[in-house]
C-alpha cells in the first residue's frame, strides 16, 4: 500500500517518513529534492503548486500526507495555499487515495485559544488565520460530500532537531547557546503549549493507518503540562547549564526583530497566541491510542542530544 508524503523534506515529514516503515515499505518521498529517509524510499522531484504535478505524485497513492509549509508570508499563504489544498483534494478523489492533513492552529482564534481541542470553533483573528480556515472548510466540506476520506491533524507550535522551523528553538536555544538572554514573545508567565516533532510524526502516521481515525480533527499528541514561556526557558537552561535569564520581546520588538529573522517579520499578527495562555489539548488522541507523549523535560533534553550531533 503506497504512502506518499507531499512535503518531505520539513521537520515534520522526516519524522513522519522514519515511522512509516511500521505500516508499509511502500513510501514515495515528495519535494523539490526529495532525499532518502529509508533504503526502499521512493523519490519524487515535483511542484507541487502545478496542478498536473501534484496529480502525478499523488497517483497510485492509497493515502496522501499533505506536510508542505510555504513561506511564512501573508501574500504567499492567500496565493498559494487554497488552490494547492483544492488540486490535493481533487486528485485524492480522482485516485481514492486518503488524505492526512498535517495542520495548525491558526484557524482558532482570540480566546479560543486558551483551550484547545478538536471541538474549539473556527474563529481566525489573523490573516493567516483566516487562509487556514479557508483550507479546513474545503477539506470539512470535501468529506461531508462524502467525496473525500481525510483527517486533519492539527499541532500546536512545535520543536524538535530541526532548528530554524521552531520559535522555541530560534528564540531560546540559539540565543541560551551563544550566551545571549532567550527571547519570548509578548508574555513568558503565559501558558504555551509546544508539541515534540518525533511525537508528532508518530502521531500523523498513527493516524493514517487507522481507518475509524478518518472524517474527524484529531489535535496530535502532546505534553499535558501547562508550562509557560519562563518555564521552556527554565528546562532549556537548566538542560544546556546554562544562566536562566530571558528577555520578552513586546509586539513592536517582534516587528524590529523580523527585519534580521524571517520567522518572526510578521509573528505581530499572531500575538494573540502569546499574550494569553495557549494550552493544547490532546486527550482525545492520548485516550483512543493509549498514547502517552515524551514529556516536556525528556523531549528538551533528547532534542539538544540530536542537534549537538550536528555540532
Amino acid at each position: 500500500m503506497k504512502q506518499t508524503i507531499l512535503g518531505a523534506g520539513g521537520a515534520i515529514g522526516l519524522e513522519l517518513a522514519k515511522e512509516l516503515p511500521n505500516y508499509t515499505s511502500d513510501i514515495r518521498l515528495v519535494a523539490r529534492n526529495p532525499k532518502k529517509i529509508n533504503a526502499t524510499d521512493e523519490l519524487l522531484s515535483a511542484n507541487l503548486f502545478i496542478r498536473e504535478e501534484v496529480f502525478k505524485a499523488i497517483e497510485g497513492s492509497a493515502i496522501v500526507y499533505l506536510l508542505i509549509g510555504l513561506e511564512y508570508n501573508t501574500k504567499v499563504w492567500q496565493q498559494m495555499w487554497p488552490p494547492l489544498v483544492k488540486n490535493v483534494i481533487d486528485a485524492c478523489v480522482q485516485y481514492r487515495a486518503r488524505l492526512v492533513f498535517f495542520d495548525n492552529v491558526y484557524a482558532i482564534g482570540g480566546d479560543n485559544v486558551n483551550h484547545i481541542t478538536e471541538a474549539s470553533p473556527i474563529s481566525p483573528a489573523s490573516k493567516k488565520g483566516e487562509v487556514r480556515a479557508e483550507v479546513n472548510k474545503l477539506i470539512l466540506n470535501s468529506i461531508e460530500s462524502q467525496t473525500l476520506d481525510a483527517i486533519i491533524a492539527r499541532s500546536p507550535d512545535f520543536f524538535g532537531s530541526v532548528i530554524n522551523k521552531s520559535m522555541l528553538m530560534i528564540m531560546v536555544y540559539n540565543n541560551l547557546r551563544k550566551n545571549k538572554k532567550a527571547q519570548w514573545v509578548c508574555n513568558a508567565k503565559a501558558i504555551h503549549s509546544m508539541g515534540y516533532t518525533p511525537d508528532l510524526g508518530k502521531g500523523t502516521a498513527l493516524l493514517g493507518n487507522t481507518p475509524a481515525a478518518y472524517n474527524q480533527i484529531w489535535n496530535l499528541p502532546t505534553d499535558p503540562q501547562k508550562i509557560t514561556g519562563e518555564e521552556w526557558i527554565q528546562l532549556f537552561a537548566e538542560e544546556m547549564h546554562a544562566k536562566n535569564q530571558y528577555q520578552v520581546l513586546p509586539k513592536w520588538g517582534i516587528q524590529t526583530l523580523g527585519l534580521f529573522i524571517p520567522i518572526l517579520k510578521e509573528l505581530s499578527e499572531m500575538c494573540y497566541q502569546y499574550d494569553r495562555d495557549y494550552y493544547f489539548d490532546s486527550t482525545k488522541f492520548n485516550r483512543h491510542f493509549s498514547y502517552v507523549p515524551t514529556i516536556n523535560r525528556e523531549a528538551v533534553k533528547q532534542t539538544l542530544a540530536a542537534v549537538e550531533m550536528k555540532f
